[in-house]
């Protein structure tokens, strides 16, 4: 049988994809200057070519801040009304492609990445800090979304349906319901998954007929460049895809506002994301803006639950990917019955996960991304303590031998009042909160006490599931998985959107709702006479 990855699989990975992740490392690091190798300078993607800029941002990795990735061009004044005229252009015949070819252009972007992957995912475990089997995930996720919604805009037949013609006497009357690109579409992406989160929704804007700029985090451009570079070789038509590098606040927002951007896929913060939506409410008519805004994720243990099981999944969701996902598992309710139990495997599973350079296959977890989180992290444990908290496991700064030159922190478990505020905070970092409580009905009141309902796990016994499932406000839901109590979620396998304010639009990336969503609907009648 072959090993199928996806993020819930990738605990046990055949020898060969280690093999072939070390070997790009090893290839990546080979040398400097060269396209592709760390030092190399990258310029935009704008107008069908790779152009260069005076201003460039020098990239480090938050592995070890000493290690240069790279210099990445900055985008100057201009380039937004330049990407936005290449966008214009292009839009007309991009539109009229024929479907087949348009599904057929992603599937060989979907191939082209595929050859790519491990050397894609060995920069992105470099540039994000993610651990060898996040970073594979990551490329492999994006070659998947490409191939999905392919299969899916195919499979739909471009979403046109004959409807029943009028029931009129002498006269036939044709009708049709037609979903239609809108225009030129904006796709932000988060640091976290600066390629997947940039390729799922550049994928589905374009089989839909939409033309797109993209724009990353200043955190991480080399995943956004290293897409445009799979763009550009499959042969994607100059101004169908441009991808542009700069300041959060700056570029984003003049991009945001330009009253020819027809659309907006964003990835991030609740605050941006409420901005963004309102901005696009405004204007000279309302625009469409998928905003898929972040979680602060609880997980429900009753006395019921299989304890080692749920230290597993606990354990995975709290702390993959130094818990940077907005799906991670932050917020803890546990039975009081269960608890010392369930906190002693907590425990030791916790000071059993090796930190270290996460391109190493011993290291499970990885830095932080950048001395800002890592900052955030120093004052998260302090504000705890403070108030009254009990540190169960880490708390710590990470600042001796292998760790002296990245963003390291320590895997940190405390048990929290109910007053403290962080209960609230979307942390982005591996640290989890905890809370016994004296029944499964109170733990549901206060999972669901929370402006946000992204996703959301529950270990307890297999009759109370359906129970779960009809309570908790939450997108995502997963139950008695050793995989990751709230993480995971994979195209074709889970739908990923949230509920309440982790989310615009009610519906989830990846799911046959998803495509519709980058189209508008018109109706055509059509009187063909007597």
């Amino acid at each position: 049988m072959s090993f199928r990855l996806t993020y819930a699989s990738m605990f046990d990975p055949p020898a060969s994809m280690h093999e072939a992740f070390d070997a790009a490392l090893a290839q990546l690091r080979g040398g400097r200057g060269a396209r592709g190798e760390l030092g190399a300078s990258h310029g935009l993607f704008l107008q069908g070519q790779d152009v260069p800029r005076r201003r460039t941002q020098r990239l480090v990795s938050p592995i070890d801040t000493r290690l240069e990735l790279g210099h990445f061009a900055i985008a100057e004044a201009g380039d937004v009304e330049r990407a936005l005229q290449a966008a214009r252009n292009a839009y007309p015949a991009w539109r009229a492609t024929p479907l087949a070819e348009r599904v057929a252009l992603l599937r060989r972007v979907a191939e082209l990445m595929q050859q790519r992957v491990y050397t894609i995912a060995a920069a992105l475990a470099l540039e994000v800090g993610k651990n060898r089997m996040e970073a594979i995930g990551e490329a492999q996720e994006t070659v998947d979304f490409f191939r999905q919604y392919a299969d899916d805009f195919e499979r739909a037949q471009g979403f046109d349906v004959p409807l029943p013609d009028d029931p009129l006497v002498g006269v036939r009357a044709t009708n049709r319901s037609v979903l239609r690109p809108y225009g030129v579409w904006l796709v932000i992406a988060p640091f976290n998954y600066p390629l997947a989160l940039m390729g799922g929704p550049t994928a589905a804007a374009l089989v839909t007929g939409n033309v797109v700029i993209a724009k990353g985090s200043p955190h991480t451009p080399w995943g956004g460049r290293l897409l445009a570079d799979c763009l550009r070789d499959a042969g994607v038509p100059s101004g169908v895809f441009q991808w542009l590098h700069g300041d959060t606040h700056e570029l984003g927002s003049a991009l945001a506002a330009h009253p020819d951007v027809a659309g907006i896929t964003f990835t991030g913060s609740v605050a941006v994301g409420r901005g963004l939506l309102a901005q696009c409410a405004g204007g000279r008519w309302p625009r469409p803006c998928i905003a898929e805004m972040g979680g602060k994720n609880p997980c429900i243990v009753t006395e019921r639950a299989d304890l080692d099981v749920a230290a597993a999944g606990i354990v995975r969701s709290a702390y993959g990917l130094s818990g940077q996902k907005c799906s991670a598992l932050s917020r803890l309710y546990v039975h009081r019955a269960v608890a010392d139990a369930l906190i002693e495997r907590l425990q030791a599973q916790t000071r059993a996960l090796s930190v270290g350079d996460p391109t190493e296959q011993r290291h499970w977890m990885g830095p932080v991304n950048h001395a800002a989180a890592r900052e955030r992290f120093a004052r998260s444990v302090q504000q705890l303590q403070a108030g009254g908290a009990t540190l169960l496991a880490g708390g710590t700064l990470l600042t001796e031998g292998e760790h002296a030159h990245g963003h390291f922190v320590a895997p940190t478990l405390v048990e929290a009042p109910a007053s403290q505020p962080l209960w609230r905070q979307e942390l982005f970092l591996p640290l989890l909160m905890l809370q016994r409580v004296d029944s499964r009905e109170q733990a549901m009141l206060l999972a669901n006490d929370s402006e946000v309902g992204l996703t959301a796990g529950f270990y307890g016994g297999a009759d109370e599931v359906a129970w779960f499932h009809d309570h908790i406000e939450a997108g995502v839901t997963y139950a008695n998985r050793a995989q990751g109590a709230t993480t995971g979620a994979w195209p074709g396998y889970q739908p990923f959107g949230g509920w309440k304010g982790s989310g615009s639009t009610g519906k989830a990336i990846a799911s046959f709702h998803y495509l519709p969503l980058y189209l508008r609907e018109q109706s055509r009648t059509v009187v063909l006479g007597g």
